[in-house]
């Protein structure tokens, strides 16, 4: 009897010891996330996780909530390196850059500053909105390749889709076809991954994790994801958008299809996403891929498109992507058109969205009425009814999930990418977007979206007020966690 007592005892103090730990760890990481001056609701969020849940705060905190920006994804000599090849593999001229009006100058001369993002000038762009199409395209140009293929992906499915495309990569590698895939460790969590890849390695193609998830990183690593999707072929054809390799980008979801954008780029900004692509690579494998051959010169269509790509990260000194979308909604004189799974915005990007409605904008917001996480559906309910409040147009999407993420202003400013409307996209993920300068693209991707409303409920805000106590509540408490999500 006494020894089973000391046993409870000896378990009472070990279990306080740990607490009172706990405790004075959550006291340091509120002392941490007050001197980093994070944005004052982020960081209130953080503090009243970790005081009202100190246990559950504390591995929350632990795994999704500290500053990772101290790392570099490349060296100084490594970029400037990169950034030689692109210039010797475009020819763009300042003068063009002068045929801008002035608003566009300056949002290029942003996205320079931003990311040194190049502009890229004629370049073709073909549209996809529906993964049959993209698969379908994609695959005859890996059929097509002769020198190397680069894929890069937050998701590669082992699933038949996944299995197509894998097997004809190692078809590409047997013909002596150099092959690179880049796939997100998280992401491509499954109970088959390891034998999918190796399958790939086997076979002689270069099978990478991006930012492995290991003990005992675990907890610095999990919550900053590669959430892009890219694909170079030979380095005159490239992939970028919101799609990524599975099934359902075809067979849709339980209660539809599964709506994406996704668009290929011939021209020279292939050569920028080549750049982007060896980043991750080195960051990856710390092996800098800087061979000419990599980036020929590529050809140049008459009439094309401007594109300048740009990327953000968790690891960059400036929210690259939110800047951008900012910037270009301020500007916005006509329509502001936006296409995301998740309408999660911070106070800067809802109150651009409002102030261009209230200034007589067009602005539509095309948003799922159905979700694949619940708890992000209900957080983006709640930022509906003051966007009704600003005259901003609400429309739900009935035809399925959608999964797009376009952003269109006024006549001639396009962005498609892989960039949610949301803080995770913002601050956290690895994302990629382009931007693209041209008003027959931009007008064919307003079709889409007017044709796209055509399977949309229209929100009003009197019908919105009505909805039930408990949708309400439910979005009330979900808000209360947007800015962590």
């Amino acid at each position: 009897m006494n020894c089973l007592l000391a046993i409870n005892n000896a378990g009472e103090w070990i279990y306080t010891i740990a607490y009172f730990i706990i405790i004075l760890l959550n006291i340091v990481f509120i002392i941490i996330i007050i001197s980093e001056n994070r944005n004052p609701v982020k960081s209130i969020a953080w503090i009243s996780v970790l005081t009202l849940l100190p246990i559950g705060g504390f591995i929350f905190y632990l795994f999704f909530g500290r500053d990772q920006r101290s790392q570099r994804m490349i060296s100084r000599k490594g970029k400037r390196k990169l950034e030689r090849l692109v210039n010797n593999s475009i020819t763009l001229d300042k003068d063009d850059i002068n045929n801008f009006n002035d608003t566009t100058k300056q949002l290029l001369s942003l996205g320079n500053k931003l990311t040194r993002a190049l502009v890229t000038l004629n370049n073709n762009i073909e549209i996809f909105t529906c993964g049959k199409d993209k698969y379908y395209s994609l695959f005859n140009d890996i059929k097509n390749a002769k020198k190397f293929i680069h894929l890069q992906y937050y998701i590669i499915e082992n699933d038949n889709i996944g299995q197509e495309l894998k097997n004809l990569l190692i078809k590409k590698a047997s013909e002596g076809v150099e092959i690179r895939v880049l796939y997100d460790d998280v992401g491509c969590w499954s109970w088959g991954e390891k034998k999918f890849f190796n399958e790939m390695i086997n076979a002689g193609i270069e099978a990478k994790p991006f930012f492995k998830v290991t003990f005992p990183q675990l907890a610095s690593k999990l919550n900053y994801r590669n959430h892009r999707k890219i694909a170079i072929i030979d380095g005159f054809v490239g992939y970028v958008g919101g799609m990524n390799v599975a099934d359902r980008y075809i067979s849709g979801c339980k209660w539809g299809v599964w709506r994406d954008t996704h668009i290929r780029i011939e021209g020279e900004a292939v050569s920028e996403l080549q750049a982007i692509f060896m980043v991750d690579w080195n960051f990856t494998t710390n092996e800098l891929l800087s061979k000419p051959d990599y980036f020929p010169k590529s050809k140049s269509f008459n009439n094309g498109a401007t594109i300048q790509l740009l990327t953000s990260g968790p690891l960059d000194e400036h929210k690259s992507i939110y800047l951008m979308f900012t910037k270009i909604i301020s500007n916005a004189k006509d329509r502001v058109f936006l296409q995301t799974p998740y309408f999660l915005p911070n106070s800067e990007t809802a109150n651009a969205l409002k102030v261009a409605a209230l200034s007589g904008v067009d602005v539509r917001i095309m948003i799922p009425e159905r979700s694949d996480s619940k708890l992000l559906h209900y957080a983006s309910n709640s930022y509906i009814q003051e966007m009704l409040k600003s005259n901003v147009k609400i429309f739900l999407y009935k035809g399925g999930f959608l999964h797009s993420k376009t952003l269109l202003v006024d006549n001639d400013i396009t962005s498609i990418g892989s960039t949610n409307f949301d803080l995770r996209s913002f601050e956290q993920n690895f994302e990629i977007n382009a931007f693209i300068y041209d008003e027959n693209f931009n007008n064919k991707n307003a079709e889409i979206f007017m044709n796209d409303i055509k399977n949309c409920k229209r929100i009003t805000l009197r019908s919105w007020s009505k909805r039930r106590f408990l949708s309400k509540t439910a979005e009330s408490i979900a808000r209360l966690f947007s800015p962590v999500l």
